[in-house]
Formats: C-alpha cells, structure tokens, sequence
C-alpha cells in the first residue's frame, strides 16, 4: 500500500499475447454475469457493460481449459443485491448463499460485505463492474467464502463501469479477501481502515488452514479508488487468508495502489500476473508465510514512481512480532517500468524474513535492497540483469544520504547476492519481449536450467520448475482470455 497506515487494526515462437487470443473473439466485450440468492432475486440496472475475456495455460507450472467457451454473447443488465447495514459509512450485506450468473453483467454498488456462514459462488464467464460513485468494493469477511472458478477461456472478471476506452486506474474499489488464520499484530485480529471496524470484519485468529474458497481464472482490472483518504485499495487483498484457500492463475492490472497484498495468513497462490500497477506488485507484511508460485510483474511505464516488485515487512514499525513474515517464493519474473525513480525488484525491510528462488529481476533501479538490522532474507538461484542504475543494489556508505544512505548496519548487497554459495548470476537471461506492454512475452529463449533449484515436492509447489524465472522457454501458461493487455 501507498500509506502503511492505512491497514492496521506459446508455444514455439508466437508472443504470449497471440496465444490471449486464441478462442476470445473480443477480448474487450465483457463474458457475462445474474445473480441467485436463497432469500430474494436481484434487481435490474442499467449498467454498462465490462471488459471480459478468456485463457490459461499449459506449461511446466501446469494449467487447464481448452473446452469451447460457453460465454454469453449479450449477458443482461443486473445489480447484486445486498442489504445496508451501515448507511453512514455506506456499507451493505449479503447474508445468505448467493450466485452470480454468467447471463447477467452485474453492477457492484457500495461496500459489499459477504457475512460469516454465507458464500458467493459467481459462475465462469460473469462479468462484475464496480461502481465508482458509491466505491464498489467487495469484501470477503472472515468466515465467509467466495467460490470465483472461471476457465481459461471462461474467467471471471472484476472490471470498470466505464466504456471500453474510458477506462482508468482507480475506477472502483478492488476485491478484498478476510480470513481466520493466524497474523502478528498484537491481540491477533485487525481491521482494514476505510471500513468500519467491526467484530464481523476483524480478520486473522488461530486457523492457519482456513478456508476463505476459490479464486481461479479470475482478473481484476482498473480498481484502487480511494475509501478513505491515502487509503487506496489494493487490486486483490488477502487479510489472515487461510492455506485451503485455492488461489491461481489471477491478472491484475491496471491498479491505482498495488497488485496483490497479503496481510498475515498462510494462503499459497500459483500463476498470478500483475501488470501496469501504480504500487508495488506482490506485498506482504503482518506475519505472512505462504507459498508462492509462478509470479510476474511488468510495471506501469507510463507511472514512473518509486515502486518495487517485492515490498516486504514484518509489521510497519519493524517489530519482530510472531509470527514473522516468511512467505517461500519460486519461479518469478520481475520486469520494472525502466525509469529514473529509486525502484527496487524487492525492498525487503522491517524485520521481515522470506526466500525467493529462480527468479529474473531486470529493469529497475537496482535489484534489491535489504533493510533494518532484523531483517534476513534469501535470495538465491536467481539473477539480475538490466537494472538500470546498480544492476544488484546501490553502494550504500555511512553518512551516505538516500539510496545510499546504510540502512541495514553494513550489508553489502551486492557482495551478498554474488556469493557463489547462493548461485546467482548477472547474465542476460534473454527474454523475448518482456517490456512490450501491448504484446509482452516474458519467456526465455532458452529454458534456463543452470543453477536452477528444484522447487520441493510439497503438494503445492511444482518440483519440474527446476529453472529460473517464471516460464520454461515454451510455457504457454500464460495465456488465453484470463489476460489482457488493452490500455483502457
């Protein structure tokens, strides 16, 4: 987030975006969404239309789909049903088991809480688009579940109100996710800020193996609108998210704050691709220690700030509050915007532990940057190339002043990353397109093996993606209508 304040209490040779279109015949006509709910029927509004789509993938790191598209060519005009609870700070409810069908294009209005005991289960292909005047938010309270399954060439999408053309960063609000699983803040529970703080919406507690549903083939585009002021919310946020969560093969782009925030919680994730964010693309703090896997990252070019791929924390103040955040990541690629701003691939600060592996850096100011006396990380089987003004990190001096400011007691990045023990390199890892913003493809040309390490054979992580960087030279994960790539 913008102001930590606010979250207290292919195959062969074609582009990968060639492969995005096959079977979507208009990747800019949203797929569908109507909404069925065991206590009463929706409302129809006249809401235009969203973005839709279709994809997934292949590949080493595995994937599905392939079926003809069942999508409806003209969904109809609905509005989810929910019932105010808070007129004063414009808050609604949904209490009992509600689907949203792939007939109807429904519109998001207000902050949408999904209660404890109840789940929203939304058909593959539907269509949601947040309403921007009342901040379309949708919150998955603790206790509660959303089933969002889409297909490759069926997925689900959150998108602008907007018409095709118009849209833009900050539209509506973004899809937040609240959990029981355990978190580092003192008394184990805490509020997001932007939302009344109540006992139902309090996330975190002591079941690392909660269950918050499925997220899969599923995108979220032009969100990040102000709740609150400094407070932009971020594309996907996982608050104590638990590990029987299902998360994989999720899009987020276009955002005004970050891609994917996780605070606290156990949650493992797969396939997840951020592109042209306005913040960090992967954030974690508050005591998270999932799994990860598969990740990319193309910054926004046109939003040159100092963001980073990774931005890493145990809690904001540096705490060594228990338990530490120490997520496990393999397979990564990390593309920055290219730009004179002071923009890491990961800032890893304020006590935070964790331990990426197999991954490609390139295109920011410096590759990492290693903060605080109590932060320890890893960084192995990776490499750096391209960064724009200290390929691995700055020389930071004492009495040096910004960047080069020492910020953690003497740490020599550089000379740590290159260690041989740790198996990096600076070599160019020859990815085919990987700042094309219309047409990217973050593919190697050839698979890089050496020095790769093998992920574990866990039952999550995929222990053939013995290489570096997100993809194997003829991956085609990444791919279908789950992505796009269209500016607005």
């Amino acid at each position: 987030m913008k102001n930590r304040k606010s979250l207290m209490m292919l195959a062969g040779v074609l582009p990968l975006t060639m492969l995005a279109a096959c079977g979507d015949t208009d990747n800019d006509k949203p797929p569908t969404g109507s909404a069925t709910s065991s206590s009463s029927s929706s409302s129809t509004s006249t809401s235009s239309s969203g973005n839709g789509g279709a994809g997934g993938g292949g590949g080493t790191g595995g994937a599905g789909g392939g079926a003809a598209s069942k999508c409806v060519d003209k969904p109809m005009p609905a509005e989810i049903v929910a019932t105010v609870f808070d007129a004063v700070n414009d808050e609604y409810e949904i209490k009992t088991d509600t689907t949203l069908t792939a007939d109807k294009v429904w519109t998001l209005k207000h902050k949408v809480h999904v209660r404890s005991g109840a789940t929203l289960t939304i058909e593959p292909c539907t269509t949601i688009v947040g309403d921007k005047s009342t901040l379309g938010t949708l919150i998955i309270d603790p206790g509660a579940r959303i089933l969002a399954e889409g297909g490759r060439d069926e997925p689900i999408v959150f998108t602008s109100q907007a018409p095709v053309g118009d849209r833009q960063a900050g539209d509506w609000g973004g899809v937040m996710v609240l959990g029981r699983a355990p978190i580092n803040v003192p008394g184990g529970k805490a509020n997001i800020e932007g939302l009344n703080p109540t006992p139902e919406t309090q996330y975190g507690g002591d079941k690392p193996d909660d269950d918050s549903g499925i997220l899969k083939y599923v995108r979220i585009e032009f969100s990040g609108i102000l709740l609150s002021q400094n407070n932009e919310v971020n594309g996907l946020t996982f608050g104590g998210v638990g590990s029987k969560t299902q998360v994989e093969y999720v899009h987020v782009r276009n955002t005004l704050d970050d891609c994917f925030e996780f605070f606290g919680g156990t949650v493992n994730a797969k396939h997840l691709v951020c592109t042209s964010n306005q913040d960090d693309g992967f954030d974690w703090d508050f005591g998270y220690s999932g799994k990860l896997q598969f990740l990319v990252l193309q910054q926004d070019q046109a939003f040159p700030d100092d963001t980073n791929g990774f931005e890493s924390d145990n809690d904001a103040m540096s705490t060594t509050n228990m338990p530490i955040s120490n997520p496990t990541i393999y397979n990564a690629t990390l593309v920055g915007h290219d730009a004179d701003k002071q923009q890491y691939g990961w800032l890893a600060r304020r006590s935070t532990q964790g331990a990426v592996h197999n991954a490609i850096v390139t295109g920011f100011e410096a590759c990492i940057d290693i903060r605080d006396a109590q932060t320890k990380v890893e960084l192995t089987n990776s490499i750096c190339f391209g960064n724009k003004v200290h390929n691995v990190a700055y020389p930071e001096v004492a009495g040096g002043m910004g960047a080069l400011a020492d910020d953690d007691n003497g740490v020599d990045e550089a000379a740590w990353f290159l260690d041989p023990a740790r198996k990096n390199s600076e070599a160019d890892p020859k990815l085919a397109a990987p700042f094309d913003i219309a047409a990217p493809d973050f593919r190697p040309m050839t698979t890089l093996m050496e020095n790769a390490a093998t992920p574990p054979n866990d039952g999550f992580f995929d222990p053939t993606a013995a290489y570096i960087g997100a993809f194997a030279a003829g991956d085609t994960w990444m791919s279908g209508a789950w992505l796009s790539f269209t500016p607005n």
